[in-house]
């Protein structure tokens, strides 16, 4: 068990600057913001993708996982403050190599846990393979076909301007990097 906590003490502290950036470029981050505001013009959720190097030393020494880490950016990024509940969060936590996807209580009563963890898992699978844009694109797609279908664009209104207002891009759709 200590040597478990060693090994990521290491890898928090030990990691290079320059470990984000060679996974995700200014122009991967770019490609990322750009699917996800085409992404979300097919439906009225909202999307957004964070990446963080490491936590802090203090942060280690609470154990504190990338789950809870994922939680906290949610909050702090006002992701649960959409009006339809229903944000979707893709954080990746470099150091652990981990990364979880949260979302919202109204979109996550309709896709559910299993389905969350079926985009995981193929996500986790190009991770694995280095291939870290072509993960995040295929989570944003996958993501964005739930919210699509749970929550279409410009649903029930006749009205453009109202139709507009309902697709209204609540968030920001530029990449979080902490």
């Amino acid at each position: 068990m200590a040597n478990k906590f060693i090994n990521r003490l290491c890898r928090h502290l030990f990691i290079l600057p320059h470990a984000a950036n060679k996974k995700f470029p200014s122009d991967v981050l770019r490609r990322i913001e750009a699917a996800i505001a085409v992404a979300e013009k097919m439906h009225a959720g909202e999307i957004r993708f964070a990446v963080e190097l490491n936590l802090p030393v203090l942060d280690i020494f609470r154990k504190k996982s990338a789950k809870k880490r994922a939680i906290e950016v949610f909050s702090n990024v006002h992701i649960w403050d959409t009006e339809k509940n229903n944000g979707v969060l893709i954080y990746l936590l470099i150091a652990d190599r981990d990364f979880e996807i949260l979302a919202d209580r109204g979109i996550h009563q309709h896709v559910g846990t299993a389905g969350w963890e079926r985009i995981c898992k193929h996500m986790e699978a190009m991770f694995k393979q280095g291939k870290f844009e072509a993960g995040v694109l295929y989570g944003i797609a996958q993501i964005s076909e739930q919210l699509a279908k749970h929550y279409p664009a410009n649903e029930n209104y006749t009205n453009e301007r109202l139709a507009n207002k309902n697709n209204e891009n609540e968030l920001p759709d530029a990449p979080i990097v902490l």
